[in-house]
């Protein structure tokens, strides 16, 4: 297990005077890869700078728990322990998320899953979060940004590897 711990504790993020935080949504993809050792996890990290105002769907913790049962209890061959795996979820909860509920989210994402892109609900319940706050969904899902990159909402994903 790898990673700082994140740069506050829990409370909804706010800006230095002088300081403009800038909105991003994140999916659980790049949010893992705080914790353990992954591809582009220091580009991943860098959503973390205080400069950011980090925004997650409800759906975010139950995607990240996810990931970590399965790193755990889901592989032949565990990446991770259970107790691994409580440590990092007891960390998440320290970063500054500010947390939006599903169902005011579920009809659009339902509407962007259906278009020709082909991109299941859950996913898009991060882009259409995206949408609603004006701001872009940094992710780390490869198949959704490359399905939504070419597409008019675009200017809404952002590739975790890519500078922000």
């Amino acid at each position: 297990m790898s990673g700082p711990l994140p740069p506050a504790t829990g409370v909804h993020l706010t800006s230095p005077p002088g300081l403009v935080a800038a909105d991003l949504v994140i999916d659980a993809g790049v949010a893992i890869k705080w914790y353990l050792p992954e591809v582009l996890e220091a580009e991943a990290k860098r959503v973390l700078d205080p400069s950011y105002a980090l925004h997650v769907p409800e759906l975010f913790f139950a995607e990240f728990g996810n990931i970590l049962w399965k790193k755990a209890r889901g592989l032949k061959v565990p990446e991770i322990t259970v107790q691994e795996s409580r440590t990092i979820l007891g960390r998440l909860l320290q970063v500054p998320l500010t947390v939006h509920p599903m169902p005011p989210l579920l009809g659009a994402a339902f509407d962007l899953a259906v278009g020709p892109e082909r991109a299941t609900v859950y996913d898009c319940c991060y882009l259409a979060l995206a949408r609603d706050l004006g701001c872009r969904l940094v992710t780390a899902d490869r198949a959704l940004y490359d399905a939504m990159r070419t597409n008019l909402h675009s200017s809404l994903i952002h590739w975790v590897a890519d500078p922000l």
